[in-house]
């Protein structure tokens, strides 16, 4: 690649560099580069938040260079002793396997995995004694993990802070001197931790590695970082006709980030729609369809993704009911039914507690009527079409 096209790579998609210049050079350099990745398998499933720091491990794999996947097995186990993570609970090893072989069967639906390296944690960590935390431990100071922010406002607020959780940074560190990374790429919220690893490489001999920094994805709420937790997510391994939807739903101010962060758009094209939309020569909505159409064939195939948009279209545009409702062999024709237990029997809920959040949110309909009555006593008749949500459709059958 030219000098251009690589400060495109380093540009596109990019929040910040550290330290830019000396990255370029060993780009230029032609030698192979070790990129850490690292995730903690405390939840199983990728979201297109992960997407785009994986699209630029790819960009990199297509050069040459080597992705290292580290799997946090080691810290999984340990969990999150102050209790403020909801996601970040202690983990048996079993889970942590399990979770772990979701996550890289999702991971490699991106990035390449002939030129992937996986190793875990407890490679090294299993190793660990009292005496090599105690020296790992001595190289930085308190004050200087009071520095990261999250730290430093729960300190000056009077919130406890573990000892524990001091480690982690130092452990994600520690990684990548155990796997010598010339790169360690994450999101903008892990730029203290990586900074970490770029100063315990250069105490321990190593050339430090350099930081790759993508932007956090907002998710479809339009507020808030791409989170499971917060379930404004968009999953790649969720239904072409889930993810078009779902893309569908995002507020137009989001149209241009996705278009750049999570597709192979040329920059020219994504400018040009930029400029339609700001002076209205376009509707957003035609741009989001193009947006939601390139995403779930990058996930899925162009056959999905015409699928998905006529999917859309149909029950969206047109409101009709989709082909493929789901029939639930339930009630008599006439007769009541606990409705809450049905659409969890048939997948449409996940619980009947989840069936009778959504009741209250007004989010399930009978015929194109929203249920206002007490869910368990819904009347319901053969031929009846339900609609849980957006996109979830459930036809009543005799028994």
């Amino acid at each position: 690649m030219t000098r251009s096209d690589l400060k495109w790579l380093l540009r596109r998609g990019v929040a910040e560099t550290i330290v830019e210049s000396e990255l370029l050079k060993l780009l230029e350099s032609g030698k192979p580069l070790r990129l850490k990745q690292g995730f903690d398998p405390s939840c199983p499933d990728i979201h297109l938040g992960h997407v785009v720091g994986l699209r630029k491990l790819r960009q990199f794999q297509q050069l040459g260079h080597r992705v290292v996947l580290i799997v946090g097995d080691w810290t999984a186990q340990i969990g999150d002793p102050s209790g403020a993570s909801a996601t970040r609970s202690m983990l048996s090893a079993k889970e942590v396997q399990a979770n772990a072989q979701t996550y890289m069967e999702q991971f490699f639906k991106v990035v390449d995995k002939k030129k992937t390296e996986v190793r875990w944690q407890s490679e090294w960590f299993s190793k660990f004694g009292l005496e090599d935390v105690i020296r790992l431990t001595s190289k930085f100071t308190v004050a200087q993990f009071l520095a990261r922010e999250d730290f430093g406002k729960r300190y000056s607020s009077g919130k406890p802070i573990a000892i524990t959780e001091l480690l982690y940074p130092l452990l994600q560190a520690y990684d990548s001197v155990a796997i010598e990374a010339d790169v360690e790429f994450g999101g903008t919220d892990q730029k203290f931790n990586c900074l970490v690893g770029r100063e315990l490489q250069q105490m321990m001999g190593q050339r430090p590695q350099q930081v790759f920094l993508v932007p956090l994805l907002i998710g479809t709420d339009g507020s808030q970082k791409m989170s499971k937790s917060l379930g404004n997510y968009i999953g790649v391994d969720e239904s072409p006709s889930e993810v078009y939807g779902k893309i569908m739903s995002i507020p137009d101010s989001l149209i241009i980030d996705y278009l750049e962060l999570v597709t192979d758009i040329p920059d020219e094209e994504i400018a040009e729609f930029k400029a339609q939309i700001a002076d209205q020569s376009v509707n957003p909505m035609t741009v989001k369809k193009r947006l939601a159409y390139e995403i779930v064939a990058q996930f899925h195939s162009s056959q999905a993704a015409g699928e998905a948009e006529e999917h859309f279209a149909k029950v969206f545009q047109k409101r009709e009911v989709p082909d493929e409702t789901v029939v639930m062999i339930n009630a008599s024709a006439g007769l009541k039914s606990t409705l809450s237990a049905e659409l969890t029997k048939a997948g449409l809920t996940k619980s009947r507690s989840e069936a009778r959040r959504l009741l209250t949110q007004c989010a399930i309909e009978i015929d194109g009527k929203t249920v206002t009555e007490d869910l368990e006593m819904a009347q319901i008749e053969k031929g009846s079409v339900i609609k849980v949500g957006k996109r979830r459709f459930a036809k009543i059958a005799d028994n």
